[in-house]
């Protein structure tokens, strides 16, 4: 499912497509302000989103094997809560 397949899932209970992508759009700009800040952000019965941090590390070239070094970096991460891993399995 893509962004446009899941706000015309959502304006099915909403009163129209383009308050459903309102509502999408405001979420996931709340989310990624959030997660900015580095802050974390829980859904009970969802999951949590959150910012982890990796380490500088040593990496391979695949073409040519040569070592390249990868900076330390953010990335998000999300892990579903129990609820959803219910409705899913």
């Amino acid at each position: 499912m893509n962004k446009s397949e899941l706000i015309a899932e959502m304006a099915k209970t909403m009163d129209s497509k383009k308050e459903a992508e309102s509502a999408l759009n405001s979420l996931l700009d709340a989310i990624s302000a959030v997660l900015k800040k580095g802050d974390k952000i829980t859904l009970p019965g969802f999951g949590t989103f959150k910012i982890s941090k990796r380490k500088a590390r040593t990496g391979r070239n695949p073409r040519t094997g040569e070592a390249i070094k990868i900076k330390a970096h953010k990335v998000p991460q999300f892990a579903a809560g129990k609820k959803l891993k219910g409705v899913v399995a």
